[in-house]
Parts: C-alpha cells; sequence; structure tokens
C-alpha cells in the first residue's frame, strides 16, 4: 500500500515532526516553508498543515487527494473558501492559540493610553520630564468586547480582575463566564455608548468587513479608546482616522490593518492617541506547540478513525 502523505507549510524542529509521526507512523510527512520542498508532493498530499498561495491552484484540480487543510492561523479569510466547500474539503482553524499572547497585548495597549506609557516613551526618546496630565485609570471602566471568541474569553477575565463591567457581543448572544451583558451584532449601537474601552475580536466576514466606520465611531464616547486585533478590513480606516484627528474617540490600538504593512504614507503613524504594533499579537513562543498539541493532534486523532473533526471545523456559510 502506497504511503499517504501530509505537508506541513512551517518550520517545525523534529521533535515536533517526531510528535505527529508517532500518530501517522506509516506517512510521509514533508515539513518546511520552502516551495521546493513540498511542491512534489502537492498533489499526493491528504492532510496539509499551514498554507501558502502557491499550494491553491495544485490543490484545487480534479486530481488532487486533499481532504483536509489544519490552517497556522486563526483567521481564514485569505483561503478560498467557495472552491473547498465545493471540493468538500475539510478545513481547522488555529483558533484559541493566541487567547494568551492577544489578550495580554490588548491589555497593554489599554493600560498604554490609561497610564500614558506610550507618551512617556516618546518624551524618554527626547529626554523630555512631562507628566502629560496624567489622569486615567482601568479600574471599575466598562470594556466592551466584539468578538467572545477564545480571545474574547480570556480578555473578559482579565478584565474581572480589573474590576470592571464587561458587555460581549456575539452573534449567538449566548451568555458566557465573566461577561456581565452579552449582546447580538445586530445591537452594537448600544453597546458602543456605553463602552470606556472598545475591543474587536472579530474574524473577517463578508458581514464584518467595514463593520466600524463613520456611524459606529460617532456612537462611541469621546473618552473611550478602540482596540483591533480582528483584522483591518473591518475597520474603514479612514473612518477611523477621521475619528482620531476630529477628537471623536480618545485613541486607537492597532494591530492589523486594511493593508500591510502598513503604507509608510500612512497618518497612523504620526497621530499621538494611536499605538501600532505589527500584526504580533499573537506571536508566542509556544505557539507551534499549542497547534500541534491542542488542535492538529486531537484531530488528527479523529481523522484517523473516521470521525467528525471537532475543533474548529470552519462552516463555510458563516465563512470562520
Amino acid at each position: 500500500m502506497a504511503s499517504r502523505t501530509m505537508i506541513i507549510t512551517e518550520s517545525l524542529s523534529q521533535q515536533k515532526v517526531d510528535q505527529i509521526q508517532q500518530y501517522i507512523p506509516d506517512w510521509n510527512i514533508v515539513v518546511g516553508k520552502e516551495t521546493e520542498i513540498w511542491k512534489p508532493y502537492v498533489k499526493e498530499a491528504e492532510i496539509i498543515a499551514g498554507w501558502n498561495r502557491r499550494i491553491e491552484q495544485e490543490v484545487l484540480s480534479q486530481d488532487s487527494n486533499l481532504r483536509w487543510i489544519q490552517s497556522w492561523s486563526a483567521g481564514v479569510n485569505s483561503f478560498p473558501l467557495e472552491q473547498l466547500k465545493v471540493r468538500e474539503i475539510l478545513l481547522t482553524t488555529a483558533s484559541g492559540v493566541h487567547a494568551y499572547p492577544i489578550s495580554e497585548t490588548i491589555f497593554a495597549m489599554m493600560l498604554g493610553f490609561t497610564r500614558n506609557i506610550h507618551t512617556y516613551v516618546r518624551n524618554q526618546l527626547k529626554k523630555q520630564w512631562d507628566d502629560t496630565n496624567l489622569k486615567l485609570e482601568i479600574h471599575d471602566k466598562t470594556i466592551g468586547i466584539i468578538g467572545v471568541g477564545e480571545i474574547g474569553l480570556e480578555t473578559a477575565k482579565i478584565a474581572k480582575a480589573f474590576g470592571m463591567k464587561v458587555i460581549g457581543v456575539r452573534n449567538s448572544g449566548k451568555q458566557a463566564k465573566f461577561v456581565d451583558e452579552m449582546y447580538k451584532t445586530e445591537q452594537l449601537p448600544t453597546v458602543l455608548k456605553q463602552c470606556d474601552f472598545v475591543i474587536v475580536c472579530l474574524p473577517l466576514t463578508k458581514k464584518t468587513h467595514h463593520l466600524f466606520g463613520k456611524e459606529q465611531f460617532k456612537q462611541m464616547k469621546s473618552t473611550a479608546f478602540f482596540v483591533n486585533i480582528g483584522r483591518g478590513e473591518i475597520v474603514d480606516e479612514n473612518a477611523l482616522i477621521s475619528a482620531l484627528r476630529n477628537g471623536e474617540i480618545a485613541g486607537a490600538g492597532l494591530d492589523v490593518f486594511e493593508k500591510e504593512p502598513l503604507q509608510e504614507d500612512s497618518p497612523l503613524w504620526d497621530l499621538e492617541n494611536v499605538i501600532i504594533t505589527p500584526h504580533t499579537a499573537g506571536s508566542t513562543a509556544q505557539y507551534d506547540q499549542r497547534v500541534i498539541e491542542n488542535i492538529l493532534i486531537p484531530n488528527l486523532k479523529n481523522y484517523l478513525s473516521g470521525n467528525d473533526l471537532t475543533i474548529n471545523l470552519v462552516d463555510y456559510h458563516k465563512g470562520y
């Protein structure tokens, strides 16, 4: 019997490869980011962990053996979802592995704004001693978490340690631990006017594209801070820049942008009420290990047994 093939388009240590190999000892596992490593095996690959646009044309052809893709990222908006749906190829995401680093980034931004750390860093570079009219605290404020998944839940848990009121938004409206009030997406205006911090943790779909625009920023308090760690295209960037310049909101912490890398001529770079990170909120030394141990291997066991994949299976109808 010919061996079955898994491609992993990531740079993994041999220890991690061996960890996967023990569950599929007779499989050929091809590992590496470079095209020349995996290209000869694309057509025969039954499982691909990771993704690369150069793979797309090959795996969508009729003679491809592909049955399951394990994304190495939480977002799947860059995948050819419609074609994968037609081909009945399973797609699972890395949702959940980012909960710790991203929630920490969210609070780094929030604390940076309330304690003026971003301003003090600029002043340090200029050797300037200035108290910058420091007044704000996080304690007892209201945080709105737009998209209560794993990241949102971890953020809510930390927020309660600060004594914050936590308002959540999710499509189902289903209640969740650490969330004081839960709303549905269509109730967003009700949420925005209450929040001192608005945190976007949503995936990018047709419904969430430019969910935040001119109208939404006007609905926020002028003293509120906006943080986006979801996807850049969820926000109308021009509307955000206008809101920041006109004082409609107090500031913005941004890890994601409509076009990445953020263009050098973007006004966001020069706005003093903006904190920018280069799409690194989810970066952590534990990333690969969590994908492998918490998602890939448990799903692999089910796949080999002919059972449904139970972790992070994408619903093509919803787009996530």
